[in-house]
């Protein structure tokens, strides 16, 4: 009895191992097809991110021959403007001699100077703008290359430079318009509120640097450094749009301010010797004028021996 219950006992336990054999073959049959197609999937991905990466890698040598090539244009320009400006030098040189002996068809000559000048400038604000246009593109290439390897690397676009400084990613606040934030400067700077418009005229520098609105706020700025008696911080203020913003319609107003701030801090050279290279360089303005009037009170003649240039 006990040995037939231990053939029985034999054969059920036959049984349930092939049982499980068969329920094991079935799921590893089952299995095997899904494992398959995550491989293939994950091998396609791979290969659709390397030519992503290849992609981006000719686009990045195409742009930076083109690149080279627009530099080594915008340098030739460069040369160019400073043989004019030589040229312009010589021509104020004749200019003054001609103030200084008497000679006639003087508002005639100066007139020419001024649309010579005025050439320069704009040619030279586009030169400015040519080379922002060139960085930005080289600054778009470069989030492209980031972009590229961090999803290779399963991040998310965007967090690359924040998790490099141990950060989070944030996304940036988008600024409001230019005019709407330069207007809104202009009309806290009318109501006297200077620390407001202060911070207003440098947000339109900080995003819109590019824009010709960004060498009118740079004049303001000087214009509220001025009015608060910081002459100094008001000069400084005057010289980047005199030097960075040439062609803006503010440089006549802000080359007459910087010679009356260098008055007001007993400057009197240099407050003397900039107001002779505003009515050099914008003979035909009303700031001009003014400059004429301010030496003319002071008892100081109009042009000096030698011709005078702003002091840099």
């Amino acid at each position: 009895m006990s040995a037939s219950c231990a053939l029985r006992g034999i054969v059920f336990m036959r049984k349930t191992l092939v049982s499980l054999s068969t329920v094991l073959l079935f799921v590893f049959m089952c299995a095997a097809p899904s494992a398959h197609a995550v491989s293939k999937e994950m091998v396609q991905l791979q290969t659709q991110v390397q030519q992503l990466q290849d992609a981006v890698q000719h686009l990045q040598e195409t742009q930076d021959q083109q690149l080279s090539v627009m530099q080594h244009v915008i340098q030739a320009i460069n040369d160019n403007v400073s043989r004019m400006n030589s040229t312009v030098t010589t021509l104020q040189q004749q200019v003054q001699s001609q103030v200084e002996s008497g000679g006639g068809k003087i508002d005639q000559v100066s007139g020419q100077m001024q649309g010579i000048n005025d050439s320069i400038d704009a040619l030279r604000t586009r030169i400015d703008k040519l080379s922002a246009e060139v960085q930005a593109v080289q600054a778009q290439l470069s989030n492209i290359t980031t972009q590229a390897a961090v999803q290779q690397q399963g991040g998310q676009p965007g967090q690359a430079g924040a998790e490099q400084n141990g950060q989070p990613g944030q996304q940036q606040p988008q600024a409001p318009p230019v005019n709407d934030l330069y207007q809104g400067a202009l009309r806290d700077y009318n109501s006297a509120r200077y620390d407001l418009a202060s911070g207003e005229f440098g947000d339109v520098l900080k995003y819109y640097p590019n824009d010709d609105l960004a060498g009118n706020a740079q004049f303001y700025l000087g214009e509220i450094a001025y009015r608060q008696g910081k002459y100094a911080d008001a000069i400084k203020a005057y010289n980047v749009v005199l030097q960075q913003f040439t062609g803006n319609p503010k440089a006549p107003a802000a080359a007459l301010r910087k010679g009356e701030a260098e008055l007001s801090l007993d400057q009197r050279d240099n407050g003397i010797r900039d107001l002779r290279a505003l009515i050099a360089r914008y003979p035909q303005t009303p700031e001009a004028s003014q400059a004429r009037s301010r030496l003319n009170g002071m008892g100081v003649r109009i042009s000096a021996n030698k011709p005078s240039a702003y002091r840099q």
